[in-house]
């Protein structure tokens, strides 16, 4: 990689992960790693996404295993399962800051609902350069696992599993032997995409919860946990 500023920002992206500045990092990899197919067609993320996929769920396996050594195989496989989703690995992106670093063709960056799926393809891409650097995870393992045990946490302690959705409808069908309805509008009000949408769910004519998001999935997903969490909470 000859360009020197380019070169200038990945090595902020290597300081902001907590590795040191003298990390045996391929630069051409982590750069390839960080441009969007919407700019090369040849020369992109995608076989890096590929190797990341493999990196990440290793990780995952061996955090889990450390930190949960008792737990059973299929608990470690609902827990990981999240860990790999496209929305957490997206929310890891966004607090790592990758999407500054990453190159994009104004087709991309045109639409917002695509946002999650190539963050979380470039954060795996991340992490298919930083293995091959080396083969191995020691440019991968020592600032990873500490965000990795927060979300295993989180997720082992919510009984949703992160997915308000599937456990209001499983809590209303027990109770009401119905489902919950969902209205979802535009935002008129925010300019920002992060709300774009507002959703409400209703049971018996009465609304459990609201929610916004980037998407209507997301913003029935926000109201679906507003509401999951307040009838448990009664209950």
């Amino acid at each position: 990689m000859q360009d020197p500023r380019r070169q200038k920002e990945l090595r902020k992206l290597i300081e902001k992960l907590g590795l040191p500045a003298t990390s045996p990092v391929n630069w051409s990899l982590l750069d390839l790693a960080l441009t969007h197919p919407s700019i090369s067609s040849e020369k992109n993320y995608q076989q890096l996404e590929f190797v990341g996929d493999a990196v990440v769920r290793l990780a995952a396996a061996e955090i889990l295993l450390e930190t949960y050594p008792d737990e059973p195989v299929g608990e470690f496989a609902a827990i990981r399962s999240i860990l790999v989703s496209d929305r957490i690995l997206a929310e890891l992106a966004d607090y790592y800051g990758i999407e500054r670093y990453l190159l994009l063709g104004t087709n991309a960056t045109g639409n917002p609902i695509g946002r999650q799926s190539w963050l979380a393809d470039a954060f795996e891409a991340v992490l298919g350069a930083l293995y091959l650097s080396t083969q191995t995870m020691e440019l991968v393992r020592p600032w990873l696992d500490d965000i990795l045990k927060l979300k295993a946490e989180e997720i082992r302690c919510d009984p949703a599993r992160q997915n308000y959705k599937d456990a209001l409808q499983e809590w209303s069908q027990s109770k009401y032997k119905t489902l919950p309805q969902y209205q979802v509008q535009e935002n008129q009000v925010s300019q920002s995409s992060q709300d774009r949408f507002i959703a409400e769910v209703w049971l018996n004519n009465s609304c459990l919860g609201k929610g916004e998001g980037r998407t209507k999935k997301l913003a029935q997903q926000a109201a679906a946990k507003e509401a999951f969490l307040a009838v448990i909470k009664q209950n």
